[in-house]
């Protein structure tokens, strides 16, 4: 209850807020966990026990060649730039 400048008494609403419920939470690589959550259920795509920053590992997927596709790009025009000597003269 709040009193107000013109004597009046607010009250708050009772029942208002969701339940705050232990949930599961599911990972894409299989790891699950528990946390507090409003929800019934959560799935994720990424979690600590899989990302990248938290295991150390890198993962370098070359999609469709590119780095390749870059490498004789730029072998090609290395090739093309380097100064050819006249030996006929």
């Amino acid at each position: 209850m709040r009193p107000t400048g013109s004597g009046a008494v607010l009250t708050m609403r009772a029942d208002i807020h969701p339940k705050y419920h232990t949930v599961l939470v599911h990972c894409a690589c299989g790891n699950t966990f528990t946390t507090r959550s409003t929800r019934p259920e959560i799935r994720v795509d990424v979690c600590s026990a899989c990302h990248p920053y938290f295991t150390g590992a890198q993962k370098f997927v070359d999609t469709a060649g590119r780095v390749d596709k870059f490498r004789r790009r730029y072998a090609r025009g290395a090739a093309a730039n380097t100064p050819q000597t006249d030996s006929g003269s």
